[in-house]
């Protein structure tokens, strides 16, 4: 099992489907299980760090038309440009961003909410270069990591459905703390819709203590891949 796939894809597996949005993986092969979204809100489509996949415009078409793409790390612009320009919109980050991809889509920045929309930006992480945001509407309780918390193998314990990224275990993300969400979506792996508050408490709090548990186990994965 290759850990990313550079090749374009070929297929989609899809994950995470609720009333307003859909989940997918664009390379269901791959170890570091890429994980896109699109939101829906008043038939508005906002497409979450996408990677690019056949047929992938009709599953968008099913929940109404691409308002925009936005992008919530800045190591996560993938597909993100050309998406956006195959629909005519731009492509949106976090007002705080420093480092953000050269594109030929137009680029907007937001700041307090998606536009148009409930969702809140939360800012995770913002440091060493890496710039992190999530989205949370609290009234539908969805909440969108990209990468603090995932269920891909190399974040999660055999007894985490959600784990806090390798390299913030030591210091598990502050800004995600409290947060009540009825369903957790990630960027890499599927995400959770049920006990999604709690489980997101227990991965928070746990994540210290089952770090030497992770690295055994992705010391393991990476060895037999």
């Amino acid at each position: 099992m290759p850990l990313k796939q550079s090749q374009p894809a070929t297929e989609f597996e899809e994950i995470d489907r609720w009333d307003h949005g859909v989940g997918w993986l664009a390379h269901p092969d791959e170890t570091m299980q890429r994980a896109s979204h699109a939101l829906e809100v008043d038939g508005k489509v906002w497409v979450v760090d996408p990677v690019d996949a056949p047929e992938l415009d009709d599953l968008l078409a099913e929940f109404g038309t691409v308002e925009g793409v936005v992008v919530l790390l800045n190591r996560h612009f993938r597909d993100a440009d050309e998406i956006a320009r195959r629909h005519d919109v731009p492509v949106y980050v976090p007002s705080w961003f420093d480092r953000v991809q050269e594109m030929r889509a137009p680029l907007k920045r937001f700041d307090g909410t998606l536009p148009e929309t409930d969702y809140r930006v939360v800012k995770v992480f913002d440091s060493f270069g890496w710039e992190e945001a999530a989205l949370y509407d609290d009234e539908s309780g969805t909440l969108v990591v990209p990468e603090a918390i995932g269920s891909a193998p190399y974040f999660t314990t055999e007894s985490e459905r959600l784990g806090v990224h390798p390299m913030l275990r030591p210091i598990p993300p502050k800004a995600l703390r409290g947060l009540r969400p009825e369903r957790i979506v990630v960027g890499h792996g599927a995400g959770v819709a049920d006990d999604a508050a709690s489980v997101l408490t227990a991965t928070l709090r746990g994540a210290r203590r089952r770090t030497p548990k992770l690295f055994a186990r992705n010391i393991r994965l990476f060895l037999t891949d």
